[in-house]
């Protein structure tokens, strides 16, 4: 199996996703570059996010959530919850991520 392409990058966010029925509310992002992810460096990938401790809402759920993308080619995503910081969850996480399934080239 081969890796990300050289242009592959990692984006990481803690988004408030506490209302079903809106889009989450990005909090913090951070992007890595795909050279932080070639050989010999291999995941896990550490991350760490910066935000405003105001902008955390104490009822609310937020996730930590993280893609990998070449380009705008969706290749991993996370893809269960990972719940940080409110209602008693842990202000730090470990993101497993899944690869996409890709449609066969046409």
């Amino acid at each position: 199996m081969t890796g990300p392409a050289p242009t592959a990058h990692v984006t990481v966010t803690l988004a408030d996703v506490a209302l079903a029925d809106a889009p989450a509310q990005v909090i913090a992002r951070q992007v890595i570059a795909r050279q932080v992810i070639v050989e010999p460096v291999q995941p896990p990938i550490p991350f760490e996010l910066r935000y405003d401790p105001a902008t955390i809402i104490p009822k609310h759920t937020h996730a930590v959530q993280a893609r990998i993308e070449d380009g705008r080619r969706l290749l991993f995503i996370s893809a269960s919850a990972n719940h940080v910081i409110t209602r008693g969850a842990p202000a730090e996480v470990e993101v497993w991520v899944e690869r996409v399934s890709q449609p066969p080239d046409q």
